[in-house]
This record gives structure tokens, sequence and C-alpha cells, in this order.
């Protein structure tokens, strides 16, 4: 099990910072591209933001009507768009080989990733997932 986004597999986290096109735009990360879709017509905000700052702007927007039947499949579609720009990455992500993959975080984020053994992992799930498409390609 890769159980946190750090060290040799930072390259996971939505916090590594390389450039994302996404909806029409680059993003510097793939936080600030998720976190852009919150409020559509505010994306253009987010396109030179660090993961932090993205973070932030994405906590003071107004959310979309559907963001909570929305949200993962955007994450998805991120987290894709990642992968398949950037081929080194995919390389990477396939090297985890059958690996459960867990966003394990101290910040108590129970959706996304499991803080103190508890949590959804949504973020990894989309991960595996991603990583298993990689491997039909």
């Amino acid at each position: 099990m890769i159980d946190n986004f750090h060290g040799k597999y930072f390259f996971l986290s939505n916090f590594f910072c390389i450039p994302v096109k996404y909806g029409g735009l680059t993003f510097t990360n793939t936080e600030a591209a998720f976190h852009s879709e919150k409020c559509p017509s505010r994306s253009f905000e987010f396109v030179n933001l660090n993961p932090s700052e993205a973070k932030r702007l994405g906590r003071h927007v107004s959310l979309r009507p559907d963001w909570e039947d929305v949200k993962d499949d955007i994450m998805l579609n991120v987290v894709r768009a990642k992968f398949d720009q950037h081929p080194d990455l995919a390389q990477k992500l396939l090297e985890t080989g059958d690996e459960e993959l867990v966003e394990g975080n101290t910040w108590g984020d129970r959706y996304w990733g499991v803080c103190g053994g508890k949590g959804k992992n949504m973020l990894g799930k989309i991960l595996m997932r991603v990583r298993e498409e990689l491997r039909r390609k």
C-alpha cells in the first residue's frame, strides 16, 4: 500500500506543480484546475495560483448549484488530464503496480483521503481508476 503522496509519490498529489490544460485554460497544477470548476465564471482566476492559493480561493467562491453531484467526475477528469498530458507521470503511475493508493493526510480530509484511519479516499480511488485506464491503452 502507498499510504501518502509525499516524497517519491508526491507526483500523485494534486499539490504537485505541473501544467495541466483543462476546460480551455492551462493551470499550474491539478488542485487549481479542480477548484476552478466550483465557479466556472471565475475559472480564469485560478490559472496562475499555487495549490494552496487555489484551495483557499476555492473556499470563498460561490459553489455551482450541482457541485456535490459533479465534483467526483470533475476530479476524475482533472486527474485524467494530468496523466494524459504527461506521459512520464503516467509511466510512474503505472509503476505503482497493483498497490492500493491512499491519500493519507493529517489535515482532516476524510472525503478525498484518509485521516486517522478513516475516510472515503476518493482521490486514491480515482488514481487507481486512471491507472487501470492507462494499462488498457
